[in-house]
């Protein structure tokens, strides 16, 4: 069994839910407290053990690049200011990971983007990870991952339960229990389902290990909902050609690329920050506070 070592990360989209605020910046790069989020993405990626990021990226997206390379001009400044723990964060983080990237020429969608990557992945086994789609947890949601691929030696997706009045949202699994825990073998998997389409409420959300396999049915995949090459389309087909896993990931995600979930994963994660933290806390009380005794 081939070890999991390359994760991909398709960061080709416009960002149009943050517009205007993404008109000159790519919504990965958008703050969340400290750090911007592709950050969190990425370190996800190295906790779980990976070597190599593959970044899908289009025109206008280099700040994602430039974020986690080596600037020479940054770091002579900052050791001329004697700020040395500073510029010791920054050349850390230049040094996190190998990163390549990839460009998407046309906008054809996800599952185009990650058919982009087939010439680096190569032969083997890869992650998939959605820019915006950032999920805390104790164990890393791609570790989990990763566990359990060393276990079934199969393609994994990760699902979330969702209220059935949202599941036309999502792309939605069917699947059947295992004896694997918080795991089910795939039966059928359907992108946005009309009402009454599907009766599961296990909605994909972005974290994807994959087999190479894939990339030949992208190749030949026809577009689907939307116009675009689905990747659950290509799943589809995959999970009928050998086995397939759904896993309900331990953990709580938040989709960033969502004006308020962007603004969810802010506030948590500022008031676990060591630093601001119990400040931050104190100013959410006080509004609390003040609302109550106004009535508002």
């Amino acid at each position: 069994m081939k070890r999991i070592r390359k994760a991909v990360i398709p960061v080709a989209g416009l960002g149009t839910r943050f517009l205007p605020a993404t008109k000159a910046i790519p919504k990965e790069m958008l703050n969340i407290v400290d750090r911007p989020t592709i950050q969190y993405i990425v370190e996800e990626v190295v906790a779980s053990g990976i070597d190599e990021v593959i970044l899908i990226t289009s025109e206008g997206k280099s700040a994602i690049e430039n974020h986690f390379d080596y600037d020479f001009e940054l770091d002579t400044i900052l050791k001329q200011k004697n700020k040395q723990e500073l510029c010791d964060n920054l050349n850390s983080l230049s040094k996190l990971i190998d990163v390549v990237s990839v460009r998407q020429k046309e906008p054809l969608g996800l599952g185009h983007a990650i058919w982009m990557a087939r010439k680096v992945v190569g032969d083997e086994p890869f992650l998939v990870l959605l820019g915006d789609d950032l999920v805390r947890a104790e164990k890393p949601c791609c570790r989990q991952m990763i566990d359990l691929y060393n276990q079934v030696g199969e393609a994994i997706v990760a699902v979330q339960r969702v209220p059935m009045d949202q599941t036309y949202q999502y792309g939605i699994v069917e699947g059947k229990d295992t004896s694997y825990d918080r795991t089910f073998k795939v039966k059928r998997m359907v992108e946005k389902p009309a009402p009454g389409a599907s009766n599961s409420d296990m909605a994909i959300i972005g974290r994807y290990l994959l087999m190479p396999e894939i990339f030949d049915i992208l190749g030949t995949t026809t577009p689907g909902h939307g116009g675009e090459i689905q990747l659950t389309d290509a799943l589809q087909v995959l999970s009928n050609q050998r086995s397939m896993y759904a896993y309900e990931f331990e953990g709580r995600r938040y989709d960033a690329g969502d004006k308020l979930g962007y603004l969810k994963a802010i506030v948590d994660i500022a008031m676990e920050h060591p630093e601001l933290g119990t400040p931050f806390k104190e100013h959410l009380q006080s509004l609390c506070l003040k609302k109550q005794e106004t009535g508002d």
